[in-house]
C-alpha cells in the first residue's frame, strides 16, 4: 500500500505522472527517447539495462515491470537473474560483462568510477555513444527507483506486468497510460 493515503492501493507511477504532468510530461518524453529512440543498443537492450539496474539495486517493484519488458521485447527469459546473480557465468555475449559491471558499480557505488571502468568497456567494442546510454538508463532508473521506493508503491503481479509490458513494446513509454496522456490534454 502506498505512503500517500490519496492513492489507490495498486498505484504506481502512472499515478504520480498523471498528478503531475508539468513535471513528468517531459519526463516521459525523455523516457520515450532513451529506451525507444536510436541507439546502439535495442528497445530490448535498454529493458534489460533498467531490469538489471533496479534488481541490483533490489527494487521489486521496477525489477517486475523491467524485465517482464524486456522479455517481451525478446530478451531471454530469465536471463537478467543470471546476471545478477553471477555476470561472469552468466550466458550473455562477452561484450555485455563489462558494459554490466559498469552499470552496477554506478548504480551501487558511483563515487567509486574510474577512468578504468569505462576503459574496460571500451575495449570490449562499445563507442562513447553506447556509454553515455548505458549511463543515462542507469540514471533514469536509479531516479524510478528512489520514486518507487519513496511513494512506498506495492509491486505488481507478474501476470500484470507482463500485460503493460506488451502495452509498452506497442506505445512506447509516452502512450502507455492514458489517463496520463487524457489528463495532459485536458
Amino acid at each position: 500500500m502506498p505512503f500517500f493515503k490519496s492513492l489507490p492501493d495498486d498505484a504506481g507511477p502512472a499515478n504520480v505522472f498523471g498528478t503531475y504532468t508539468d513535471i513528468y510530461g517531459p519526463w516521459s518524453t525523455m523516457g520515450q527517447a532513451l529506451m525507444n529512440g536510436p541507439s546502439p543498443f535495442s528497445p530490448g537492450e535498454r529493458e534489460m539495462i533498467a531490469a538489471y539496474v533496479v534488481g541490483a539495486a533490489s527494487c521489486e517493484f521496477a525489477y517486475i515491470a523491467h524485465s517482464a519488458a524486456a522479455y517481451a521485447w525478446g530478451i531471454e527469459e530469465g536471463l537478467i537473474d543470471s546476471m545478477l546473480a553471477d555476470l561472469e557465468s552468466a550466458p550473455v555475449e562477452e561484450k555485455f560483462k563489462p558494459l554490466f559491471a559498469f552499470i552496477r558499480k554506478l548504480t551501487l557505488t558511483p563515487s567509486e568510477m574510474t577512468q578504468s571502468d569505462a576503459d574496460a568497456v571500451f575495449d570490449a567494442g562499445w563507442d562513447e555513444r553506447a556509454l553515455h546510454d548505458a549511463i543515462a538508463v542507469t540514471a533514469r532508473m536509479s531516479f524510478m527507483n528512489r520514486l518507487v521506493e519513496g511513494f512506498g508503491f506495492t509491486p505488481m503481479s507478474k501476470e500484470r506486468a507482463r500485460e503493460n509490458a506488451e502495452k509498452r513494446v506497442k506505445l512506447g513509454y509516452v502512450n502507455l497510460y492514458p489517463e496520463f496522456a487524457e489528463k495532459k490534454d485536458a
